[in-house]
C-alpha cells in the first residue's frame, strides 16, 4: 500500500445523511494536505496519450522463479505483474504526491470527524470472468485480507472496526477511532477480490490457477517458474474512465524468468525481451556501447530523472541477536564499510552515498535540526543519541584509496569500549565467543561488493562470511528473522504514514513476515511515528519524518549503501511514449505503447503469440 497520512477531501458536494448535510463531504478523489489537481470533470491524467493504440506485446525479464499466483498471502513466491490483474477502489495520480481518484468507486463520502467512510461503486465494474463487482466483494476483500492475508494487511487495516454493504453498490467502513488521516487512503488503495471466485477456491493456499480480478489484464498463459503472459481484458469495463484512459496499452505483457542475472543481461541483446532498467553500474558504464544492437541504434539507452524518494538500501543488522544490540558495535560496522572506494572501483562513481531513510526527497533530514524538529525531539532527550540535537547524520567516509585504516582504528576502539577483546587475532566477547557475521544472499551478484567489506571486518578480528541460498530458502529465513545481516531496500512513499510502523515499529518487530528487518524496538521511534500519523499539514509531516530520520540513522540500525536519483533504461526501439513523463513514476507499463512501424524498421514486428523463454 502506498497511501498514507492526513486526509483532505476536495471538490465536495453536500449530501443528505443522518448527520447534518454540511458535516458530510462527497468527492471524486482524496488528497493529503491540499487540493486535488484534477477536478470532478477531468477526462484523463496529463501524462498519458488518450489516443494510444492498444496493440503489441512487451516482453520483460524476471529473475529466478515463481511458485504461486497468489500474491496476497505470506506463502510462496509470486511472479511479477500480478498487480495488473486487480483494480482498486481508487487510483493514484503519478504526478501528485498523494492524490487518488475514483476507479471501482465513483465517489467517496466522509463525515467531518472522519469516523467512517462510504464508497459508491461504479455499477459497470466487472471481474475478468464477466461477473459484476458489488459491495459484497469489497466487504469480503477486507475481511479475508485481515483474517487470512499477508500480515501487512493487519497493520494497514488495523483501525477498521467493520465493513458492511449498505446496498449492492454502497459499502461503508467504520473506524475504531475518529479523526484517522491515513486509514481512508489505505482502504481506498485496496485491490478488490471476487467473493464468488474464492467460494470455490481456497484463499490461503499457493496455487497456479489464474485468479479472477477487476484490473486491465488477465492471465493468458503460465509456464510454472518460467514464464507468465498477461493479456489485455477484452472490452475492459474501466477503459474509458478518466483514471484509465490512455493507460495499459500493450495487448500482451510477458515476463520470462532467468535463473542467472548475467544470462538475463546477455539475453536482452539477443532479443529475448524488450526493456530493462539497469541497476548494475558496471554494466551501464561498460557493457552497452559495444553491443551490436546498441551500435546500430536498434536499442535505445536513456537516463531519466527519478523524483521519487529513493528510500534506503542498506545492510540491515538483526538487532534481535545480542551481538548487534549495542549501538557502538553497529557504528563500528558502519566504519568498516568503505563506500568511497566501492563507488570508485566497482560502480564507476555513478552513485551517491545514502545518508537518510528518505533519500532523494524533501523528507530527508539535512543540516542541523530546526526549531520545529527540536520541539519534537526535546521530550526524547536521554532516550535518543545526543547527536540528533545538533549534527546532521553522515555515513563514515574515506579518501577512496582503499586504505581504510583511520576508520578501522575508530571501529576497533568502539568494539573494545563495548566489551570485546582481541584473542589470537580474533574479536571475542566477555564469554570468549568469537564475533562472527554471516551475510545472507539469494544470488551471487552482490558478492563482489561484500567481499571487500568482509576483508575489512577480518582486519578488526570479525569472522565475516557470505552465504548464498536459493530464493525460497532466503525468503523463509528472512520471514523468520533467521539471519545476521541482509541487504534490502525500503521504498518510501511520497507521503509517509502507517507503513513506518511496519518498517520501524516495536509492535511488529517480532511478527513473522513483517518489514522491520532490523528488529527495532524503541519507544522514541514509536513516539515519532505517532507524530507522523497525527500530522495535520504537509509541513508538520515533513518535520516529524525528518526527526524520525535522525533518530533512526544515528542509532546505526543499518549500514546505508547508495542511490542514483535516476532511471537508467534500455529498450528495443519499437515503442512510443507521451511527451510528459509522470513525475513520480517511470511509466513504462503504464503509459507507453507499441509502434509497429518502428518495430518493422528494426526487424522486430508484432511478437508471436508465444515462444519459450530463453534460459
Amino acid at each position: 500500500m502506498r497511501w498514507s497520512t492526513a486526509l483532505i477531501v476536495s471538490c465536495a458536494v453536500l449530501l443528505t445523511a443522518p448527520l447534518k448535510a454540511a458535516e458530510i463531504t462527497r468527492s471524486h478523489g482524496l488528497s493529503a494536505f491540499g487540493n486535488l489537481k484534477y477536478g470532478p470533470d477531468f477526462t484523463q491524467f496529463d501524462y498519458v496519450n488518450p489516443d494510444a493504440p492498444k496493440r503489441g506485446t512487451i516482453r520483460l525479464p524476471g529473475i529466478d522463479s515463481f511458485d504461486t499466483l497468489n500474491g496476497f498471502i505470506l506463502k510462496g513466491s509470486p511472479p511479477q505483474g500480478l498487480g495488473l490483474l486487480h483494480a482498486t477502489l481508487m487510483e493514484s495520480a503519478r504526478d501528485e504526491a498523494d492524490s487518488i481518484y475514483g476507479y471501482i468507486a465513483e465517489s467517496v463520502e466522509l463525515p467531518a470527524d472522519r469516523s467512517w467512510m462510504v464508497f459508491n461503486l461504479n455499477p459497470k465494474a466487472r471481474f475478468s470472468d464477466g461477473s459484476p463487482l458489488t459491495a459484497d466483494d469489497v466487504v469480503f476483500t477486507y475481511e479475508t485480507l485481515v483474517k487470512e492475508g499477508h500480515p501487512s494487511y493487519r497493520i494497514v487495516l488495523g483501525g477498521v472496526e467493520k465493513a458492511e454493504a449498505l446496498s449492492p453498490h454502497r459499502v461503508r467502513f467504520t473506524f475504531k477511532t475518529a479523526g484517522s488521516r491515513d486509514l481512508p487512503l489505505q482502504i481506498a488503495g485496496l485491490p478488490v477480490l471476487s467473493k464468488a471466485y474464492y467460494a470455490e477456491n481456497t484463499f490461503n493456499r499457493t496455487t497456479m490457477k489464474a485468479p479472477v480480478g477487476a484490473g486491465p489484464y488477465r492471465v493468458l498463459r503460465v509456464e510454472p517458474g518460467r514464464s507468465i503472459t498477461y493479456e489485455l481484458t477484452p472490452d475492459y469495463w474501466a477503459k474509458d474512465l478518466p483514471v484509465m484512459r490512455g493507460r495499459f496499452n500493450f495487448k500482451q505483457v510477458v515476463f520470462d524468468y532467468f535463473r542467472d542475472r548475467n544470462v538475463a543481461f546477455e539475453a536482452f541483446f539477443a532479443g529475448a525481451y524488450d526493456f530493462r532498467e539497469e541497476f548494475t553500474s558496471r554494466n551501464w558504464a561498460t557493457q552497452y556501447d559495444s553491443k551490436p544492437p546498441v551500435e546500430k541504434g536498434l536499442i535505445v539507452r536513456e537516463t531519466l530523472k527519478d523524483e521519487t524518494p529513493s528510500g534506503v538500501q542498506a545492510f540491515f543488522f538483526n538487532t534481535r541477536r545480542e551481538k548487534f544490540s549495542d549501538r557502538r558495535v553497529r557504528k563500528a560496522l558502519d566504519l568498516a564499510f568503505d563506500f568511497e572506494w566501492t563507488n570508485k572501483a566497482l560502480f564507476y562513481s555513478l552513485y551517491k552515498r545514502t545518508n537518510s531513510m528518505f533519500a532523494n526527497s524533501e523528507l530527508a533530514a539535512d543540516g542541523p535540526p530546526g526549531p520545529d524538529e527540536l520541539a519534537l525531539l526535546e521530550p526524547l532527550r536521554g532516550k535518543v543519541p545526543e547527536e540528533v540535537f545538533s549534527e546532521p547524520y553522515r555515513s563514515s567516509a574515506t579518501d577512496g584509496s582503499g586504505r581504510n585504516r583511520p576508520n578501522l582504528r575508530k571501529a576497533m576502539k568502539l568494539l573494545l569500549d563495548a566489551g570485546y577483546t582481541i584473542k589470537d587475532n580474533r574479536l571475542v566477547d566477555a564469554k570468549g565467543q568469537p564475533f562472527t557475521i554471516e551475510f545472507l544472499l539469494a544470488e551471487s551478484s552482490f558478492k563482489r561488493i561484500i567481499n571487500p567489506y568482509v576483508r575489512n571486518l577480518l582486519r578488526i578480528g570479525i569472522g565475516a562470511s557470505i552465504r548464498i541460498v536459493d530464493v525460497a530458502n532466503f525468503q523463509n529465513r528472512v520471514r523468520n528473522y533467521d539471519f545476521d545481516v541482509v541487504v534490502s531496500r525500503y521504498v518510501q512513499p511520497l507521503t509517509p504514514g502507517i507503513e513506518q510502523q511496519a518498517y520501524f515499529g516495536s509492535q511488529f518487530a517480532d511478527v513473522q513476515g513483517q518489514r522491520n528487518l532490523a528488529g527495532i524496538k524503541d519507544p522514541a521511534v514509536d513516539a515519532l511515528i505517532e507524530k507522523i500519523l497525527a500530522a495535520d499539514s504537509r509541513q508538520a509531516l515533513v518535520t516529524a519524518v525528518r526527526a524520525l530520520d535522525r533518530v533512526l540513522m544515528w542509532n546505526h540500525y543499518v549500514v546505508p549503501q547508495w542511490y542514483k536519483g535516476a532511471h537508467n533504461i534500455a529498450y528495443w526501439n519499437k515503442f512510443d511514449r507521451p511527451k510528459t513523463k509522470p513525475r513520480f513514476d517511470l511509466g513504462m507499463l503504464d503509459t507507453w505503447w507499441f509502434n509497429p512501424q518502428k518495430a518493422a524498421m528494426i526487424g522486430r514486428g508484432e511478437a508471436p503469440p508465444h515462444r519459450t523463454s530463453a534460459k
